[in-house]
């Protein structure tokens, strides 16, 4: 529901429609766009909005789609209902034209790609279109191409036409006959030519030799120079022509007469045809006129949210383009705990404009009209849009200003809820300021009680306090600046405004003495309690992003200790199985050790010493010795090799060289000294150097990296070669469309990276428009890189929003 009935005119909104309806190409679209409505239905909302997109798509990439012929012949197949009514030649020609349209656009929407088709919303409008060919076939039968009736349309047509075209033969010939005698004998001029009158041909002659022709005298002009004769000789000649002629406009009726006949059962599918046509003629319209205000299909949900970014008033954008100026882009939120929005400033600041493009581009969403919004904006959906604003006053029905207003207010408190959008400008106005500004408190907190959202313009302090205190309302200003005394027309939202009475009364030249005494009036502290609010509303944010941050790094060092305590836990678990591992091990070999020395002992005592046998004892005895060695060694050897390779990172400065090939510990990328110092080296690692501490860093052998990479040619290229071959091979443009977001940014950090090695001026990333989610994740890495030097959407004729232009500094 929308409230009052002039909604649409107080928002400007009846412009929006004849800006529409000058886009249609027939009467036919122009009549759905008088007929588009307000409708809170999502679904409803949603698929018109997907066919407006696809439609852009059409008009932006498409060049064969058919724009002509949208003839309305609608009154005319009405009229034909009835039995023994035919159709005009000049309409059946116009049949034939707009049926061809529709039959043309009906296979251009059947088109698809890869089995899946390229407009689906579009193409569900053709579910119920029956295509007749065989009604254009018949009209071609019977219309020429230049829409007259042909001589073959019916047997006795022809016939007709053949009798007439010779009779009119045979009295041309006559009629030069006499023409030529009548000049040779002086009575007519040697320029005179036949002429017709009433049908009939006759010959000018002079007034005073129009008794030298017999003949009948149909008329005379207008000077009396001239009679216009018809001889004796053709009178019935004549008169067999207009018998013809009779004869050929019945035949032609009695032609048009079947025609309608025949095509009288499909009327039904006919006229649903035409509501087709006037549907592609008013979608055409819509998408059309979204292009001429920059709109795009906003992303929507059936919630009761604003969350515009970018957004402007398209009847002010329409204007100010006109006359080559900018237009100033309005971001707003509301949702969650701020769901009205409290816009303080100066007069002629933008706080009307502000509230009028909420409601005009709220309304027009909800009639299925795109809106010019960024990306990255979300819509919802309300139920219901009231909206104050203007006088109302009324002598016929006995209101004020104020009352008109109060009535308004009445109106909004009964019926509004938390699906309710109000537009309030300057709450409260109108009458005294103290109880009117009261009156505006009450209501304020009565339309948060009911969780309503809005957005309200005032002047008064009381409101902006009640934002600040309270959830649900929120703070937003018009920003003035202070040194040119000139409003900036731009919205910050989450502090309150200042109306500069003081400042703008100095800069329209009030005497400065008038100004000091209303200051002295009023107060030092009243005049500066906008200044006040503003610094509260500062420290409030502030404080509120110091709370974020302690929140944020509270959250990191919980997961960190939680991380920490986890793996300390594993560590633990893994001392206490290598310790037990170790400890039977110990056992283990201790008890297989005293049972070979005692056997050792025991067979040499039972040789009593023998040599032989004491030598072939004691080296079982060292092959044992050997066995336990080689599992001890086992163990440690990953320890010992740790310990080597530390050993083997802590080289010497002397003995390393430049030209030296090195890398980092645990790393495989090998690079070459090209300078050393004391402690530390500069180290090329292909086109990036380096410098690293020489504690970090471990010779390697030719022979080593062959072995590691045997198609590593480290030596034969150098650095220049590198960034040469990139540059060669280095392509100026990437597609990430069809990516997921984590995939894209990897490629395009590898990208970037590539580009700014090679040195390269400008590339361009292809990411598309969809949601505007992949656009707005690379455009946020961008910003962070020091090499880039601005970024922006490419030109709309070679892919608008859906291509990022990245100039490199």
């Amino acid at each position: 529901m929308v409230y009052p009935e002039n909604f649409e005119y107080k928002i400007e909104f009846y412009k929006i429609r004849e800006l529409v309806a000058a886009n249609c190409l027939s009467t036919l679209g122009r009549e759905k766009v008088d007929k588009m409505q307000f409708t809170t239905n999502f679904n409803e909302i949603e698929l018109s909005l997907n066919r407006v997109d696809e439609f852009v798509h059409i008009l932006e990439e498409e060049d064969n789609f058919p724009s002509d012929y949208f003839y309305d012949v609608r009154s005319m197949l009405k009229r034909i209902r009835v039995v023994g009514t035919w159709i005009d030649t000049s309409t059946m020609f116009e049949l034939k034209r707009s049926l061809q349209t529709i039959n043309t656009i009906v296979s251009f929407l059947n088109k698809s790609d890869e089995s899946e088709p390229l407009y689906p919303h579009l193409l569900s409008l053709v579910e119920h279109v029956v295509v007749y060919p065989e009604v254009t076939n018949r009209i071609d039968a019977i219309v020429d191409n230049f829409g007259k009736i042909k001589d073959n349309a019916s047997p006795q047509l022809a016939d007709i036409r053949r009798h007439l075209a010779g009779a009119v033969n045979n009295i041309s010939k006559t009629l030069h006959s006499i023409l030529r005698k009548a000049q040779s004998e002086g009575y007519v001029d040697k320029d005179v030519s036949l002429s017709m009158r009433d049908g009939r041909l006759v010959i000018p002659v002079n007034p005073s030799h129009k008794r030298k022709i017999k003949g009948i005298v149909h008329d005379e002009s207008a000077s009396g120079k001239t009679v216009f004769i018809e001889p004796s000789e053709v009178v019935e000649a004549n008169n067999r022509i207009r018998e013809l002629e009779n004869d050929e406009r019945r035949e032609i009726t009695k032609i048009l007469v079947a025609f309608a006949d025949y095509i009288r059962p499909f009327l039904p599918d006919l006229l649903q045809s035409y509501d087709f046509l006037a549907q592609i003629d008013f979608i055409r319209a819509k998408a059309k006129f979204g292009l001429q205000i920059n709109a795009i299909k906003p992303s929507i949900s059936n919630t009761q949210q604003i969350d515009w970014v970018h957004a402007y008033h398209p009847l002010l954008y329409l204007a100010l383009t006109k006359q080559k100026r900018k237009v100033v882009p309005l971001d707003i939120t509301l949702q969650g705990e701020n769901r009205i929005l409290i816009i303080s400033g100066p007069n002629a600041g933008g706080k009307s404009v502000c509230l009028k493009t909420v409601g005009l581009l709220q309304y027009m969403v909800q009639c299925g009209l795109m809106i010019p919004v960024k990306e990255n904006s979300h819509v919802g959906v309300f139920d219901d849009i009231f909206i104050d604003i203007g006088d109302e006053q009324s002598i016929e029905n006995d209101l004020s200003t104020y009352s008109s207003h109060l009535l308004n207010m009445k109106f909004f408190v009964k019926n509004c809820n938390n699906k309710s959008l109000l537009l309030i400008d300057e709450f409260g106005s109108g009458t005294e300021p103290e109880i009117g500004a009261a009156i505006a408190e009450a209501l304020l907190e009565r339309y948060n009680a009911q969780e309503s959202y809005g957005v309200i313009t005032t002047h008064y302090q009381n409101l902006k306090h009640f934002a600040n205190e309270n959830e649900g309302v929120i703070n937003g200003a018009m920003l003035y600046d202070r040194h040119l005394m000139q409003p900036l027309f731009t919205l910050s939202i989450g502090n309150p405004g200042s109306s500069f009475a003081v400042e703008i009364a100095r800069k329209i030249g009030l005497p400065e003495e008038v100004i000091a005494h209303a200051s002295e009036k009023v107060g030092g502290d009243y005049i500066n309690m906008d200044k006040y609010l503003q610094d509260i509303a500062r420290d409030k944010r502030y404080w509120a992003r110091k709370r974020d941050e302690i929140r944020r790094e509270s959250n990191k060092l919980n997961q960190l200790t939680s991380s920490y305590e986890s793996n300390l836990d594993d560590i633990n678990k893994q001392k206490k199985e290598i310790l037990s591992k170790a400890k039977t091990e110990a056992t283990q070999l201790l008890t297989d050790s005293n049972a070979l020395i005692e056997n050792t002992i025991r067979e040499i005592r039972e040789s009593q010493a023998d040599k032989k046998r004491t030598k072939q004892v004691r080296e079982s005895l060292s092959d044992f010795k050997t066995q336990v060695l080689q599992k001890e060694e086992k163990s440690p050897k990953v320890k010992k090799k740790r310990v080597k390779t530390v050993r083997k990172v802590t080289i010497d400065s002397a003995s390393l060289q430049v030209g030296d090939v090195v890398r980092l510990e645990g790393q495989q990328t090998a690079g070459e000294i090209i300078e050393l110092q004391e402690k530390k080296a500069t180290v090329a690692f292909g086109v990036i150097k380096s410098t690293i501490d020489l504690s970090k860093l471990e010779r390697v052998s030719k022979n080593q990296l062959k072995k590691e990479d045997p198609n590593r040619n480290f030596y034969n290229q150098s650095s220049s070669d590198i960034v040469y071959d990139k540059k060669l091979n280095f392509k100026q443009e990437i597609d990430v469309r069809g990516m997921r977001v984590d995939e894209a940014l990897q490629a395009v950090m590898y990208f970037i990276d590539d580009a700014i090695q090679v040195g390269v001026g400008r590339v361009r990333i292809l990411h598309g428009t969809g949601t505007g989610a992949l656009r707005q994740v690379i455009r946020e890495y961008l910003g962070t890189v020091n090499g880039v030097k601005k970024y922006n959407d490419e030109h709309v004729q070679f892919g608008g929003s859906g291509i990022t232009v990245i100039d490199m500094e």
